[in-house]
């Protein structure tokens, strides 16, 4: 069986391909997506939940210590945008920037895969607790 992917790297101090099936840049890739809670929050982000209680609330479990941490690394990636609304009082937004658009097809994927391969209750899931993945919501 091959693999589709290229299993070499080149050597630069000798120019020649080294076998290798590590990737640093899908590696970080993975990284990033499966830290913990950072799959759920861009889940979420992804359903039109923008405001920081709206996150929260949506992903049971999620202190709020550890989602502020997360947007933050988030935001630092390029893949969230924080906007201050100067409202009174002031309010705070998350939205995906193009980099956390551009994730769709991989969330979509991921959510796929899940379905068909991950064992899971037999009863169906509620439609609010478990929707379908959908595209992302443009700003």
């Amino acid at each position: 069986m091959t693999s589709p992917l290229p299993l070499v790297r080149i050597d630069i101090m000798n120019n020649e391909p080294i076998p290798t099936a590590f990737c640093p840049a899908f590696h970080r890739s993975v990284e990033l997506i499966g830290k913990r809670w950072n799959g759920a929050i861009l889940r979420a982000m992804r359903s039109g939940r923008y405001r920081f209680s709206d996150i929260s609330e949506a992903i049971p479990g999620l202190h709020d210590r550890l989602l502020s941490e997360r947007l933050k690394e988030l935001e630092a990636e390029g893949i969230v945008k924080r906007s201050v609304i100067p409202d009174t009082p002031v309010r705070i937004e998350y939205h995906l920037t193009q980099k956390g658009l551009a994730l769709d097809g991989v969330m979509n994927a991921i959510s796929s895969w899940a379905y068909e391969w991950l064992e899971h209750d037999t009863t169906p899931p509620a439609e609010s607790d478990c929707p379908a993945p959908e595209p992302a919501l443009a700003n």
